[in-house]
């Protein structure tokens, strides 16, 4: 069976994993949403079941947000099998990586998120491992040294990455099935919504449901936050009850605006507006104008301003769109800095 998480009491972060936890699915079949995933996902786990043996490798990837942990958690309960959960950045040597494999029982689930942040010498450690389930592991040094092989219960490898670019090609190859989480509809954000708030005990309307959906990017995780926190709002504002006002007031009170954009992703594009008429830009420029470190803006702010239509990536830099002008409210001007004629 799958082993339970360890939590630290009477800390912020372990009542955070705590609510995580109880949001999750539990099953497959009460997963929302990614639907040709779980499809595809059901074939697999039913052809390993009826063959008894362990499902083959998974890679999972997408942005942050969509599940992919989930999907992690919720297989190995599917095949009756343990799981074990570690990172990329947390294994830093081969001999960190050591302990998971060799306590890995036949068809147990190895979860390792972030897999894109292994170092090369543990990646080219696990390579044997997830090929013949074997390690190899060097004793002495020099003419002395010698190897030896130690077997391996079959085991699964599930991975999480947000960047699959990162992969090098021998890792990616060794895993038989891939697949790729889209964001999610309106709709399916809904239904987590309403699921969620049967178990946080709170109370909500279609309509509050559905403006919390609207503002959460297409994001399962970001619904679920902005659940918590319209539930915090009502239990101190009202009477317990998420309403339409109160989702409404609460999200203001937050800074998530209709399109689900947050104070810092308007800065940025009044920065861009304002400071560098619009753009282009380089990130370099816009980052040390807004005091923030560029990977951050690039990782965390500028891909939902791209997937909106607000900003675009161009060889001379970020620019913003006359979808941003019109949000903010601001006035598009006729030509751009270089005084060529503007998309807008």
């Amino acid at each position: 069976m799958a082993r339970e998480p360890v939590y630290e009491s009477g800390s912020d972060e372990s009542e955070d994993l705590r609510l995580d936890e109880a949001l999750r699915p539990q099953r497959l079949q009460d997963v929302v949403g990614q639907r040709k995933v779980i499809e595809r996902l059901q074939i697999t786990l039913q052809a390993s079941r009826k063959r008894q043996e362990p499902m083959g490798h998974l890679l999972l990837d997408g942005p942050p947000g969509l599940g992919k942990t989930t999907l992690a958690t919720v297989i190995p309960k599917e095949l009756n099998s343990e799981l074990q959960i570690t990172s990329g950045p947390a294994l830093h040597a081969p001999k960190d990586l050591l302990p998971f494999l060799t306590n890995a029982s036949y068809g147990s689930v190895l979860f390792i998120d972030e897999i894109h942040r292994l170092s090369p010498a543990v990646e080219e450690f696990l390579y044997p491992a997830m090929e013949d389930f074997r390690v190899d592991i060097i004793l002495g040094d020099g003419l002395s040294a010698r190897t030896i092989n130690m077997k391996l219960q079959p085991f699964t490898v599930i991975g999480a990455t947000t960047r699959s670019g990162l992969l090098t090609a021998p890792l990616r190859d060794r895993f038989v099935n891939r697949d790729h989480l889209e964001f999610y509809e309106i709709d399916e954000l809904v239904e987590i919504i309403v699921r969620n708030a049967v178990k946080l005990r709170t109370e909500i309307d279609q309509s509050s449901a559905l403006e919390i959906a609207t503002r959460s990017r297409g994001t399962p995780r970001k619904a679920n936050n902005l659940l918590r926190w319209a539930r915090d709002f009502a239990d101190a504002k009202g009477d317990g009850l998420i309403t339409f006002d109160i989702a409404q007031a609460a999200l203001r009170m937050r800074g998530v605006d209709q399109i689900g954009l947050e104070e810092q992703d308007r800065n940025y594009l009044r920065t861009l507006i304002r400071v560098f008429s619009g753009g282009p830009a380089g990130l370099q420029a816009i980052a040390h104008t807004m005091n923030l470190d560029p990977d951050t803006m690039e990782d965390d702010v500028e891909p939902f301003l791209l997937r909106c239509g607000l900003i675009q990536r161009t060889p001379r830099g970020r620019r913003a769109t006359a979808a941003a002008y019109q949000h903010l409210g601001e006035t598009a001007p006729e030509n751009d800095v270089d005084g060529e004629p503007s998309l807008f």
